[in-house]
């Protein structure tokens, strides 16, 4: 009986999508849909640029609301319980917002301790910020890194905290070849750790690199086969 719980568990998806569309107007970005990942995946979204990945994302999120449908995180809706979903949750956009007043360490420091991380958070920074060659510029604003910079501290933001779910649009498009490379292993370790995780890219070599499943936009709508 205890293995078949913790076997249904593991096939219960940590992020489902159902009925979802976005229209804006008259312009229909993303087609009705559905969608499951589950613990241990690993997708990657491909697609033009403007076949509505970034819209769905952003629905997925909870940044963007759905025109119709709903967005599940561990069973709990994205736009009905927000609170319990978004503590499951944590995205990367192509272009991280930063608060211009905080250097790169109190940006870790405010996202610890507004996600509950309290206790051993500054070994937890140190090390995600010199695995990333950030360490040296800890005490730097945001505004004065390069843009590959500032989307590896995007992701250390997104690390540094509890989550089932990760989302992260274009997360490689501008980060040197040895930090993809330790960003790919980062995930691996993700998937391994049960994480659900949909990115979105051009390179299709992410799906190979990844052991991942290729999904695919065109103008709105998702072919998942």
């Amino acid at each position: 009986m205890v293995l078949d719980i913790r076997s249904t568990l593991m096939t219960q998806p940590l992020l489902q999508a159902k009925g979802l569309t976005r229209s804006f107007g008259e312009f229909q970005a993303v087609h009705t849909l559905d969608l499951e990942i589950h613990p241990g995946e690993i997708v990657v979204l491909t697609g033009p640029n403007g076949s509505g990945k970034t819209t769905l994302l952003f629905c997925l999120s909870g940044l963007l609301r759905p025109t119709r449908g709903n967005v599940l995180v561990e069973g709990y809706d994205l736009y009905q319980n927000e609170r319990e979903a978004k503590k499951r949750l944590t995205f990367v956009p192509d272009v991280p917002r930063f608060y211009q007043e905080l250097t790169t360490w109190e940006h870790l420091l405010f996202f610890s301790l507004a996600f509950g991380v309290e206790q051993g958070w500054e070994d937890r920074a140190e090390t995600i910020l010199r695995e990333f060659g950030l360490w040296e510029s800890r005490d730097m604003y945001p505004h004065n890194l390069s843009r590959g910079m500032r989307l590896k501290l995007g992701i250390c933001l997104a690390l540094i905290r509890p989550f089932k779910v990760l989302l992260m649009d274009e997360p490689t498009s501008a980060v040197d070849p040895d930090g993809v490379d330790l960003f790919l292993q980062k995930l691996m370790m993700l998937r391994d750790n049960g994480r659900a995780i949909l990115l979105t890219s051009h390179d299709l070599r992410l799906v190979e690199r990844l052991g991942g499943k290729a999904w695919r936009m065109e103008q709105g709508r998702l072919r998942t086969g």
